[in-house]
């Protein structure tokens, strides 16, 4: 199996600078390589250039412009160039679908953060200096940097990227390692109801309350934002030193409510997975629902529109994405494999109306947001008590009619 790592690194100044300068570069041979692509297929011919034939010109550009583009590994070079045939795949996939296109787009600095090196001893290497008690990778171009490895890396590496996020620099590892060995059977089942007022239930009756990680940061993110909101809109390069410590205000305060739902995901999956043989969990389509309300034309008045509670969703979309529930899902998911943990995923409809002990499902089953009362035998509980109870009966049968 394939497991990540990320370290953060510690760079000198000039190291941090080439840092810098490699991630320019990369970004202006991705920017470089599309235009190319652009432009060919805007000819008469309509030609249609391959990554084959981008990366056959890498040769010519090094050797072109050896102070940037030559300075830097080839394979990561390629590796760039791959990432924007992907980008190229995926949108040919999703006309050929009907979906959305989303055309392959420019990247400003800021937006292209990674920079990938395909296989380890390959213009990389990690653990460069063994007989050192201090953790170095050494990256092309730049050298041996240090690295604040805080635990130890299990497996072989198989990749090394670079990333920056804000001032900092992060070494993210891909490692192929044997599956580990499984966690002792807990002998516990248990079904999951995720929510706003409190993060999760469980069918057990516990309740994992919601840390509102971005309300709780929300004042001074928004004195950050209106700080930054009294400079005018320039070029990056153009940015005052005042300005350039504004933007960084805003990032840093985002960064950290990330890093504090990141936490806060990790900790609730490993406690999951540590007391329970197998989880349910609903399948949630979030991106279905985080979609703003559908406005409503007046038909009396031409152009005018009739109240939507568009306030009340954008309150509510704004309130499941500072949950969380996407990152949570994915990570339970990687912890349920690593501990030899069973995950599924179950249909959401009627979860929370369905009574648990004779079955009635009816919408006045739920009187309040909170409150559980069947209509038809009088069974009284939490709401998001009796809809993980239900999650944790379909996955259950849902586990015993898969086939074997």
């Amino acid at each position: 199996m394939m497991r990540a790592y990320k370290f953060l690194m510690r760079p000198t100044v000039r190291q941090a600078q080439a840092l810098g300068e490699m991630l320019r570069d990369h970004c202006s041979l991705y920017n470089g390589a599309l235009q190319e692509r652009r432009d060919a297929y805007r000819h008469a011919s309509k030609t249609s250039i391959k990554y084959g034939q981008q990366s056959a010109q890498l040769k010519d550009i090094r050797a072109f412009d050896p102070e940037r583009q030559g300075r830097w590994s080839f394979s990561s070079q390629q590796a760039t160039l791959r990432r924007l045939d992907k980008a190229f795949s995926a949108f040919f996939r999703r006309v050929e679908c009907g979906e959305k296109p989303g055309y392959p787009r420019f990247r400003g600095v800021n937006w292209f953060d990674t920079v990938e090196f395909p296989k380890d001893g390959d213009g990389c290497r990690w653990d460069s200096t063994p007989h050192d008690p201090v953790t170095r990778v050494r990256l092309q171009g730049v050298g041996h940097v240090k690295v604040h490895q805080h635990r130890a890396v299990a497996g072989r590496v198989k990749t090394v990227s670079v990333k920056g996020e804000g001032r900092r620099w992060f070494v993210v590892l891909s490692v192929e390692q044997v599956q580990p060995e499984p966690l002792p059977a807990a002998g516990s089942l248990v079904g999951i109801d995720l929510g706003i007022a409190n993060f999760l239930t469980t069918s057990d009756g516990e309740f994992v309350p919601n840390p509102r990680h971005g309300r709780s940061n929300a004042a001074k993110l928004e004195a950050a934002q209106q700080a930054l909101s009294t400079f005018p809109r320039v070029r990056r390069d153009r940015r005052t030193a005042n300005h350039r410590r504004a933007v960084e205000k805003v990032a840093k305060q985002h960064r950290k409510v990330r890093r504090q739902r990141l936490d806060h995901a990790h900790k609730t999956a490993l406690d999951l997975v540590r007391k329970h043989d197998f989880i349910a969990h609903e399948d949630l389509k979030i991106r279905n629902m985080v979609r703003r309300a559908t406005p409503k034309p007046d038909p009396g008045i031409p152009g005018g529109f009739l109240p939507n509670g568009a306030g009340a969703k954008t309150g509510l979309n704004r309130s499941i994405a500072d949950a969380g529930w996407g990152v949570f899902l994915t990570i339970l998911a990687a912890k349920a494999e690593s501990a030899g943990r069973e995950v599924i995923a179950v249909d959401p409809r009627n979860t929370s109306r369905k009574c648990p002990a004779c079955g009635h499902t009816s919408a006045g089953n739920r009187p309040t947001q909170a409150k559980f009362h069947c209509v038809s035998c009088g069974h009284t509980a939490h709401a998001d008590t009796v809809g993980a109870l239900n999650v944790l009966r379909a996955g259950l049968v849902r586990r015993d009619a898969a086939p074997a």
